[in-house]
């Protein structure tokens, strides 16, 4: 079980042999690991190297250390997706081979926050229809939307039944979404809204705010969507100018 073969450091080495161990299904995911002492035993490596690697594979999202249980390996992503690709939650899901599905909350017209206003550069007296439902894959509750559109936009008649707002936007107020600008950023266990997507206490989500325009520049959706870090992960493809 040693590992000391190379010249490279040796919580470089406890890295990938851990890596490899979890890619071979020696470690399952969410299967707890060997205590550090046995651990360490096993690999022929100082606890504090041990440490160190363990560290370094918790700031990739291997493994999630629970403090007085032990260390677990992190159920790998189910979705994955370029941030600089814009899809539908309905298409993430789609594409990775399961069944969207939608929980609807709720659904109102409110008074335009200042933000709002600024958002959409809107009046103070035009209303904004919020959604809020809970998408699903296979059954799964994996994201939570919070979606804003102006109400002049949106036809009465249009269905809360649609489960992707692009195809809402589409087809009962013909509105083509063409670009969005978005902020991602990662927060913790959220009081209200863990608890729907059936987070455990140490899951973290991954917030994406969006506002979408359509080919005439016009902003037309504001979006707020709560990911399952778990779940999901995005990457961006960045050039060299």
């Amino acid at each position: 079980m040693s590992i000391k073969s190379d010249n490279r450091h040796l919580y470089l080495q406890v890295i990938d042999r851990l890596k490899q161990d979890i890619e071979s299904g020696v470690y399952k995911e969410k299967e707890k690991l060997p205590s550090e002492f046995d651990l360490a035993k096993q690999l022929g490596v100082s606890r504090a190297t041990l440490r160190e690697a363990l560290r370094i594979l918790e700031e990739e999202n291997v493994i999630i250390r629970r403090h007085g249980v032990g260390t677990f390996v992190n159920a790998r992503p189910l979705f994955t997706s370029g941030i600089e690709q814009l899809n539908s939650v309905t298409d993430m899901i789609a594409h990775a081979g399961m069944k969207p599905g939608t929980i609807f909350l709720r659904s109102s017209k409110q008074v335009p926050t200042e933000e709002d206003i600024r958002r959409f550069n809107c009046s103070q007296n035009e209303e904004i229809v919020v959604m809020e439902r809970v998408r699903t894959a296979n059954g799964e509750p994996v994201v939570y939307c919070i979606d804003k559109v102006p109400s002049h936009i949106l036809p009465d008649t249009f269905s809360h039944e649609e489960e992707s707002i692009f195809n809402i936007l589409d087809g009962a107020a013909h509105k083509r979404i063409t670009y969005a600008i978005a902020q991602i950023e990662p927060i913790g266990y959220h009081e209200k809204i863990s608890p729907i997507l059936e987070c455990e206490p140490e899951t973290a989500l991954l917030v994406l705010k969006q506002m979408h325009y359509d080919e005439m520049d016009e902003p037309i959706l504001y979006s707020v969507n709560f990911f399952k870090a778990d779940k999901f992960s995005f990457h961006v493809l960045r050039k060299r100018v």
